[in-house]
């Protein structure tokens, strides 16, 4: 599947997942909404959440991630073109974020989007270049595998009801 991401550049680059990510050729980054491609925009403020009803759209275009500062990231900055859908209810592993709750880094919320959607191979993939990345699959095991035995996405909101209510 091929993921791209809508690259500001204004995080630190030494932590930088996307640029990692680039680096290795496991996605491209973009740094204008007009040349990011159409596909599943991955979006906090979308209405939707992403289910594994969303893997043809996916497919035939893109996963596409927005990386910026948490401190940018407002809805404006998600105004690119695509299907935008919102991750359920995940921990960060990442050593900035560890443990918190939807704080994930840009290779975390693509690797989480794979695994909802089928593609759980190219999520350890992407995974495997920070140390840390099997630290995310292990914290997120269970609601992972839920989330993609689910039919839409209701099915995926009351699942992460479950984990709310916890």
């Amino acid at each position: 599947m091929e993921l791209h991401i809508r690259y500001e550049g204004d995080d630190d680059p030494a932590k930088c997942t996307a640029r990692k990510l680039a680096k290795f050729d496991r996605a491209t980054l973009h740094r204008s909404h007009r040349e990011t491609p159409y596909g599943i925009v991955l979006n906090p403020h979308a209405e939707q959440a992403l289910s594994p009803a969303d893997r043809d759209v996916a497919e035939t275009g893109a996963l596409v991630a927005l990386d910026c500062s948490w401190e940018s990231a407002g809805e404006a900055q998600f105004s690119l073109a695509g299907e935008h859908r919102a991750l359920p209810y995940l921990v960060a592993a990442n050593p900035v974020n560890f443990g918190r709750p939807m704080q994930l880094t840009t290779v975390e919320a693509l690797a989480a989007a794979l695994v909802i959607v089928g593609e759980r191979e190219q999520a350890d993939d992407i995974l495997s270049k920070f140390t840390w990345g099997e630290t995310f699959l292990e914290l997120n095991d269970e609601p992972l595998r839920r989330y993609a035995d689910c039919a839409d996405s209701t099915d995926i909101v009351a699942v992460q009801q479950e984990y709310l209510d916890r």
